[in-house]
Formats: structure tokens, sequence, C-alpha cells
């Protein structure tokens, strides 16, 4: 997904994440009933989502899945990288934000 990286906007990630999903079901040779049925996907969201539309996480997963396309998704939200000792002991431990000051 390297070239999705220089997408700006939301709606431009969406329209390529859509495109790279039919560039990769065309190179696997599959039709969209057949991706339909393997995703479990309703063939008319896969081909919503096809054209660029909107898809829910759960949609765009199932069909990455039945892809073989999953191994991107794990790296969507990097930890920040820690700058201190105390940073790096502390960052997989927290379970909420901290409190941010009113104004």
């Amino acid at each position: 997904m390297a070239y999705l990286d220089a997408l700006k906007s939301a709606e431009d990630l969406r329209a390529g994440i859509a495109e790279a999903a039919r560039a990769r079901r065309l190179a696997s040779n599959l039709t969209q009933d057949e991706l339909s049925q393997r995703s479990g996907v309703s063939i008319a969201t896969l081909r919503r989502f096809e054209a660029g539309g909107a898809a829910s996480l759960e949609t765009v997963l199932r069909i990455a899945e039945a892809l073989g396309a999953l191994e991107g998704f794990a790296d969507l939200f990097p930890m920040p990288p820690a700058q201190t000792l105390d940073e790096l002991d502390s960052l997989p431990k927290r379970q909420r934000a901290s409190a941010r000051p009113k104004p």
C-alpha cells in the first residue's frame, strides 16, 4: 500500500483502497460475484465499494481477508516513538488518555 501514502484526504485514500482492492481481485482472476461469496459481503455492497463508495471497516476487512490482504491493517495505528526510557516503559500500560486542562 505504499503508493496510497501519497494520497492527501480521507476521500482520496478511500478511493485508492477501493481501486487497489479491485485491482487485486482482477489479478486474482475473481469476479465480483466470486469475491462476494468468499467474503460474505453482498454483491451490491461490493460493487458500491469498488466504485469508490463508502464501506464499513467490517466490509473492508472481510474483502481484504478474502483477497489475502490483511497484513497491512495491523500497521494502521503504530505507537508513537518514545522520547525517554520512562515513556518507553509507560506506553503499553496506558488505558485512557490524560485529562486535558480546561481553557
